[in-house]
C-alpha cells in the first residue's frame, strides 16, 4: 500500500545465486549494511534502464564485474524518510549469476561491511526486512 504523498523513487537489485555441487539448494549473495543483512540494490540513475541499474548496483556494491540477469522476479515497495520528506521506493528485482569467478569487495562508502554467500533457506531467515524475505521466497519456495 503506497501513500499518495510519498515522492516516488525507482531502484533495482539482484538475487545473485550460485550452485555448489554438494548442495541441494542455491546460495545467494548477501550484504551486511548498517547493521542489517540485505541484498544488493540501488537507485535508478537518469537515462538508465531498470535491468542495467540492477546489474550495475550489484557490481558496485559487491565489487564485481557486471552479473548476467537470469529472470525478473518482481517488485517490492517501502516508504522511508529522507531529509524530512516521505519517499516511496519501488525496487525491481532480478535473479542473476556471475559468468566467471569473482573476487568480491564490499563498497564500504555505502556502509557495506561484509559480503557472504548464504544458503537460500538461511538467507530467508537472515534478511533484515520483510519485503526481502518475500522476494527471496519468490525466488525459491
Amino acid at each position: 500500500m503506497s501513500n499518495s504523498d510519498a515522492i516516488p523513487v525507482s531502484a533495482a537489485g539482484g538475487i545473485v545465486f550460485q550452485w555448489k555441487s554438494e548442495k541441494t539448494e542455491p546460495e545467494v549473495l548477501m550484504i551486511f549494511r548498517n547493521g542489517v543483512w540485505d541484498l544488493p540494490k540501488g537507485k535508478l540513475e537518469k537515462g538508465e534502464g531498470i535491468e542495467m541499474c540492477a546489474a550495475r548496483e550489484v557490481a558496485e556494491e559487491v565489487g564485481s564485474g557486471i552479473p548476467a540477469i537470469v529472470k525478473k522476479l518482481g517488485t517490492t515497495y517501502h516508504e522511508y524518510s529522507e531529509k524530512e520528506k516521505l519517499m516511496g521506493k519501488t525496487t525491481y528485482w532480478y535473479s542473476m549469476v556471475f559468468t566467471k569467478s569473482e573476487t568480491l569487495d564490499p563498497q564500504t562508502e555505502e556502509g557495506i561491511e561484509k559480503i557472504e554467500w548464504v544458503d537460500i533457506s538461511e538467507a530467508k531467515e537472515r534478511a533484515g526486512y520483510e519485503n526481502l524475505k518475500e522476494i527471496l521466497k519468490k525466488y525459491w519456495t
